[in-house]
């Protein structure tokens, strides 16, 4: 999946996630539950990040002349007040999932004043919620949380933060706002709505265009928003019909088998949007077996192999719909944040914000350079 858990926007899903998030996701509420909204703060992947690191680490003078001037008082890379940050990810076992990790980890290690106490990432939610008792006994400064089920593991949550301890729930939503001082995630909705716009723009032009899905789990909610966004932005397109749909399970495997069906009931269509590009690796499989390359392919989440492979422009991949990883890197920037009391650059807050939902960019030919740094394997 590409990506990652429930997202917290109702209207939108994963990274795509991967087969890890799978039956976690499924449970985690949406942000908008708790009364935010497609209103919460949208960045673009590359403005995101680059506002978040800008953000919680600009160089920005943070001297009492600042506070006099009514400035808010901002993060910088310059070392200050020793944070503690507890990181409970999830088990890496999909490439989405182990890059959340990895970037969380990177990220730490860039502040001389962050000490960052992992767990070992597990998908059971008992186990997890062990990882993370046993972080809060610790007594770290903030918790960043990514839970194997957002519902299962609110209580925890809430323990943490009755316990005075911040928590910056990452991706998949606590059932209760409560359980969380800031969420920052992706967009399920914005993937589908931006792969929809990408290959509409591409076929607006071709009388009775024809398109396919290979979507995910379909009883995610992630899933059904990622579809959803992508039939609402082909209701633009009034050329183009999307005349067929398979549900995968966001592994190799399936992507193959099911990519196969599509190819024997469709002998004839001109774009394939693909959910997840870990899943991506089985349906080019079948593309390849079946010897297709009549129509375009976009893929969802962003890995690196989807990118080399989008610059090198020598299959039917064109594009993928990101569901960055980054996520995490920008995760300890706001726990870093919180657990000095300061808040987020380039706003005129005194606090960070309470909800970020990131943005789901098309990466082409034209910008893969940008955002191949960003790939994870």
């Amino acid at each position: 999946m590409t990506e990652s858990p429930e997202n917290p926007n109702p209207n939108n899903p994963v990274p795509g996630s991967p087969r890890s998030e799978a039956s976690s996701r499924s449970s985690s509420s949406s942000p908008r539950a708790f009364g935010a909204s497609r209103r919460n703060i949208l960045f673009g992947a590359a403005a995101g990040a680059a506002f978040l690191s800008a953000g919680c680490t600009s160089n920005k003078s943070n001297d009492d002349k600042d506070a006099e001037a009514g400035q808010a008082n901002v993060a910088d890379d310059k070392p200050g007040k020793q944070v503690t940050i507890g990181f409970a990810g999830p088990q890496a076992d999909h490439g989405w999932l182990n890059a959340i990790n990895e970037q969380a980890k990177k990220r730490a290690k860039q502040y001389k004043d962050v000490t960052l106490e992992a767990t070992e990432g597990s998908n059971d939610n008992a186990q997890q919620v062990g990882q993370i008792e046993t972080l809060i006994n610790k007594k770290v400064d903030v918790l960043v949380i990514l839970p194997a089920d957002g519902k299962a593991l609110t209580q925890v949550g809430l323990k943490a933060m009755r316990a005075g301890i911040p928590v910056v729930n990452l991706d998949r939503v606590f059932a209760s706002q409560q359980a969380y001082r800031c969420w920052i995630g992706g967009d399920n909705y914005g993937m589908g709505l931006n792969a929809g716009r990408y290959i509409g723009e591409k076929l607006k032009d071709k009388k009775n265009a024809k398109v396919v899905e290979l979507a995910g789990i379909d009883n995610l909610e992630l899933t059904r928003e990622r579809t959803k966004g992508f039939d609402d932005a082909l209701k633009n397109y009034p050329g183009i019909d999307k005349v067929a749909r398979q549900a995968a399970e966001f592994t190799v495997e399936s992507g193959q088998s099911k990519m196969a069906q599509l190819l024997r009931a469709e002998p004839k269509f001109d774009a394939l949007w693909n959910h997840d590009d870990d899943q991506g690796v089985g349906a080019e499989r079948a593309i390849k077996q079946a010897g297709r390359d009549d129509f375009l392919m976009v893929g969802g989440a962003g890995s690196r192999r989807v990118m080399e492979t989008i610059k090198a422009d020598d299959s039917v991949i064109k594009a993928t719909v990101l569901y960055p990883p980054t996520m995490a890197a920008s995760a300890i920037d706001l726990a870093r944040a919180l657990g000095q009391g300061k808040g987020v650059g380039g706003l005129a807050e005194f606090e960070i914000p309470a909800s970020i939902t990131l943005y789901s960019a098309v990466v082409t030919k034209s910008n893969v350079d940008e955002y191949l740094p960003t790939g994870f394997k």
